[in-house]
């Protein structure tokens, strides 16, 4: 390079403008936007160990997407160009991926283009880049302002992993524009510059999430200013308001705020806000939404989203709709508001969803016969005996009668669940016990001994499965839990402090694909079986195991996931039960998350477990083996040197119940789900452990029978248990 082209480069630097030369130059300088480029996170790590994929930067203007691809030029080892999509033609594309493939050829380095205004490629320009995209030469990294699933080439899309940048918070602003007065090479650190508190929130407020935005309005002010007689450059309000113009209403009726606006307004009326629902109708109608689409949308929200809660409010809708093409407008906004507000006000059922079910099911599984009895007896019922069996409901009582409508196949599928709202709960309870007495129907008219065949996964099999219980079901059920209450979006950071096989890992990990997902592994058997199951998620999104003990376990995280990791939610389930030192264990967890996060833990109460002694009768039981076994139970489930059974959850709630600037609830869930006992159950109650471990029913009975009552007990339980079905209690405490 000469001398005069350097100079000029110099003299371009100074001159550029303050949001130029402020442009972040590494992620540590970068503000902003650590849902996605937060330690730990999936889009740091990637940039950090220089294994890109192709990327398409998604959000507002301002938010940092063009800054995000210039750390990354700065950052990797591969070759990087950058192109304008707009000013940009198939033969500068050519040219990029020539320069790629002799690049690739000579040096064996990869080559990333940045593709600005991605949205605006054509076909040709596409057809161009394409193939070289697939076969790897190419790395593409788009920015764009628009939905790239509407507005990008949906082939780009396919091969790509979208971020969507948000706009900067208020907090994010007056970091950016306090670095630019801080900065002594790049910005104003420099010169005495004194800005007021309220005339800072002001360019905060108005540039309304826009780095770009707040940074040339103080730009403007400071260069505008003069100083004064001790040459310091003063903005007040006042100046701060002539630097920056008001801000614009924001609403396409064609864009991404369109299509925002109405979902708020739907999830408004859904979750029964009727404010929310008014005020974001009215910011539709405000910027010249057509009344009918939302009409349209509140008739469909009616079945969808009330349902049989309020059967009448389908009619009120639709008489609120004729009213106002009666009326027009503006007198006709009474029977917009009027539809809103009955939808918000009313009962909530989704229950309808259960014909998209069905739906499936037709789509999916091979076709079924009608069962006899419901075919048509008019036309075969003398030939082919079609119709014969069929029971008139309305022959009997309450006009109805206990028979198979489902084929054999689907028997048990359940579509409709009524909810506990309105008018369904008033109906509520007779579909069970219509169900109920239908189930009993089946059973009584089909062989019990093959009802209970794990092998069956569908019809008959899959209702007496879940009728008779399932631990599989169970910890499903703690799962969506777990997930209902920890709320996980696509880019949150998560830790899993006991993944065992994966339960709640695996699930968070699909929750969170442009997140990350830590799981804590405390023995190396659950390691190596996490290893393989980990496998088939792309290397990026894969969970992050850390083979660890409870001793040092938040050591061990940051050694990996980085000193300062934070996480926006930690879940887990048998955390606390077991560990001795419950309060100092919680607080180390805390210590690990987000101040605006979440912790979400399950925990079962084997203290208030089901006892034996609850399921047999008595009147069989000689009365003082009876008391033996009540007393050997009691000390199992109370003995003060077990930590998995000596806490309770009031005594849990009083260690960990109080901590500054927690609100923490606990939710305590009891279930009896039927349990079939095998004879190896009984015989594992009465097992021989060795001294090793916390011993067992049999030897705790030890200390007050001798061999020949034990025995007798035992046999009891055989007798009571064996292959029958009980109610069995489990209970599991919500944190």
């Amino acid at each position: 390079m000469d001398l005069f082209k350097k100079n000029g480069e110099d003299l371009l630097k100074r001159l550029a403008p303050l949001a130029d030369r402020m442009r972040p130059r590494t992620l540590e300088e970068y503000i902003g936007q650590q849902h996605i480029i937060g330690e730990g996170r999936l889009l740091r790590r990637a940039i950090q160990i220089d294994q890109l994929s192709s990327l398409i930067f998604y959000g507002p203007p301002g938010t940092g997407k063009t800054t995000l691809a210039r750390i990354i030029a700065n950052t990797t080892r591969a070759q990087f160009l950058s192109i304008n999509a707009v000013l940009a033609g198939v033969k500068e594309i050519r040219e990029a991926i020539d320069n790629a493939q002799k690049t690739l050829n000579l040096y064996g380095k990869r080559t990333i283009l940045f593709v600005d205004e991605v949205h605006r490629f054509n076909k040709s320009q596409q057809d161009a880049l394409l193939p070289h995209v697939e076969n790897g030469i190419i790395i593409l990294i788009g920015a764009t302002t628009e939905n790239p699933y509407f507005e990008v080439n949906k082939a780009l899309v396919s091969r790509s992993r979208i971020f969507q940048l948000k706009t900067l918070t208020e907090d994010d602003l007056r970091a950016i524009a306090m670095q630019a007065l801080s900065d002594k090479e790049r910005g104003y650190g420099n010169r005495s510059v004194q800005i007021d508190e309220d005339a800072l929130d002001h360019l905060v407020k108005v540039a309304n999430g826009d780095a770009r935005g707040v940074l040339n309005a103080l730009e403007l002010a400071v260069e505008t200013t003069a100083p004064d007689s001790e040459q310091v450059i003063h903005i007040n309000r006042k100046i701060a308001e002539e630097s920056i113009q008001q801000r614009a209403v924001l609403y396409d009726k064609d864009g991404d705020v369109h299509y925002d606006t109405i979902s708020a307004f739907i999830k408004s009326i859904r979750g029964s806000d009727p404010d929310a629902a008014l005020y974001w109708m009215s910011k539709m109608l405000y910027a010249g939404e057509d009344p009918r689409f939302i009409f349209r949308r509140m008739l469909i929200l009616a079945c969808e989203d009330v349902g049989l809660a309020d059967p009448h409010a389908l009619g009120v809708v639709v008489n609120a709709a004729n009213a106002f093409d009666y009326v027009g407008m503006p007198e006709g906004r009474y029977h917009l508001a009027h539809a809103c507000l009955y939808l918000a006000t009313a009962p909530k059922s989704n229950s309808s969803l259960g014909f998209f079910d069905a739906l499936k099911l037709v789509e999916t599984e091979a076709t079924e016969e009608v069962p006899n009895h419901l075919r048509d007896a008019n036309r075969d019922g003398q030939g082919f005996g079609h119709g014969a069996g069929y029971l008139y409901p309305h022959a009997y009582r309450d006009h109805w009668v206990a028979q198979q409508y489902l084929p054999s196949s689907l028997q048990g599928k359940l579509f409709y669940q009524p909810s506990d709202q309105g008018y369904e709960k008033s109906i509520g309870e007779r579909v069970c016990r219509l169900r109920e007495a239908q189930l009993e129907a089946i059973l009584d008219e089909n062989d019990s001994s093959a009802l209970f065949a794990p092998e069956k996964s569908s019809g008959k099999g899959q209702w007496v499965q879940r009728t008779h219980g399932n631990s599989a079901e169970q910890l499903g059920r703690i799962r969506e839990k777990i997930m209902s209450v920890a709320e996980l979006s696509r880019t949150d950071l998560v830790l899993d402090l006991n993944t065992g096989s994966g339960l709640l890992t695996l699930e968070a990990a699909r929750c969170t694909p442009d997140g990350g997902v830590w799981a804590l592994v405390h023995d190396q058997k659950s390691f190596s079986t996490m290893s393989k199951l980990i496998e088939r998620f792309n290397p990026l999104e894969r969970p992050q195991l850390v083979l660890t003990d409870w001793h040092s376990f938040d050591t061990d995280l940051k050694k990996t996931a980085g000193e300062n990791v934070k996480f926006d939610r930690i879940i887990g389930r048998a955390v606390l039960a077991g560990r001795e030192k419950k309060k100092d264990l919680f607080d180390r967890i805390v210590k690990l998350l987000n101040k605006k996060g979440k912790i979400v833990l399950a925990e079962t109460v084997y203290s208030e477990g089901q006892r034996l002694s609850e399921l047999l009768n008595r009147k069989r039981m000689d009365v003082s083996l009876m008391e033996k076994l009540i007393a050997a139970e009691s000390e199992l489930f109370n003995d003060p040197s077990d930590h998995l059974v000596n806490w309770t959850p009031e005594s849990l709630e009083e260690q960990i119940g109080q901590i500054d600037g927690m609100k923490i609830s606990f939710d305590k869930v009891t279930e009896n789900n039927p349990r079939i006992f095998k004879s190896s159950d009984i015989e594992f109650w009465f097992r021989k452990t060795g001294g090793t471990g916390r011993l067992s029913l049999g030897e705790r009975l030890e200390k007050s029978c001798d061999s020949r009552e034990i025995e007798e007990i035992k046999k009891e339980l055989h007798v009571q248990l064996d292959n029958k079905s009980h109610s069995w209690k489990n209970v599991t405490l919500f944190i």
